[in-house]
Parts: structure tokens; sequence; C-alpha cells
């Protein structure tokens, strides 16, 4: 089963404290034959090479460097690797909920793991998600709205 990091901010093009708790969980999943989807723009470099630093094979691992958000790092990895089964997406514990329900609306079966945020984000983190996920799920309604009626 692949495993998709999400995109969480870097820093001067390295990892920040979230991306960095992703990035640790995710290479506690690891193994042999994993395929490793590292997924955000700006950051897919910087999580391949985190990753590699700590001894992943580079091979196994597929930068997506265009997604801005939750259902495009969904989507577009997908779109790399389309027979995929099932996906091991690995995301922040406040950040669970969005993914589940974009990944629901996306068809695209998924295993969320969550990775413990550094508590010194909580603060911001959990609000900013309290804005996100109605945010969210108003333009999974909207899209299914217009497809409905659209046709």
């Amino acid at each position: 089963m692949p495993i998709l990091v999400l995109g969480a901010g870097t820093s001067r093009g390295y990892p920040g404290p979230n991306l960095r708790a992703r990035l640790e969980k995710a290479l506690s999943l690891i193994d042999a034959p994993s395929t490793v989807v590292v997924s955000g723009h700006g950051e897919a470099r910087a999580m391949a090479e985190w990753l590699v630093e700590r001894g992943v094979d580079k091979q196994r691992i597929i930068r997506e460097p265009d997604a801005r958000s939750t259902n495009e790092n969904l989507e577009n990895a997908h779109a790399l690797l389309p027979d995929t089964r099932c996906w091991t997406v690995v995301t922040s514990d406040f950040h669970v909920w969005r993914t589940r329900l974009w990944a629901w609306h996306l068809g695209i079966p998924v295993e969320v793991v969550a990775a413990s945020t550094p508590a010194v984000h909580l603060a911001v983190a959990l609000p900013r998600e309290c804005l996100a996920l109605p945010h969210s799920a108003l333009r999974i309604a909207w899209r299914w709205l217009r497809q409905t009626i659209g046709g």
C-alpha cells in the first residue's frame, strides 16, 4: 500500500515542525516494498530529501510538487498511481477529519495515520482547522450541487 505524506510547510527549504512530525510518522511506516508519495507545492523536494537523508531509497519516493490543498494532495497523488486500492495517508492529528472527508468525496480509499502535532503549534492549528473543516465541507457540497444540477 503506497504511503502519501501530505505537506505542512517548510522553513528555508527544510521541513517545519508539523511536517517533520508527519515525516517521522511516515518513516516508521515505510517497509521494503513501500512507495512513498510526498505531496505539496514547495514542500515535496524538502520532504524527499529529508526521507533520503534518513535512509529511504530515493527510487521509492515520488514527488508531487503541485498540490496546494488537501484535496489536491489526494487527487494528484491518486493520478500518479491510479491503480492504488487503498492509500496510507500521513497527516497531522488535527487534520485527520478533513483528510477523510476529502478522500470520501473523491472516492479515494484511505487509511489515515495521524502524526502528533507539536504542542506549541496546536494553538494555531486547532482554530485554523475549526474554520478549514467547515470550509471544505461547504466546498464539497458545492461541488456535489454543481455536478447534480449541471448534470
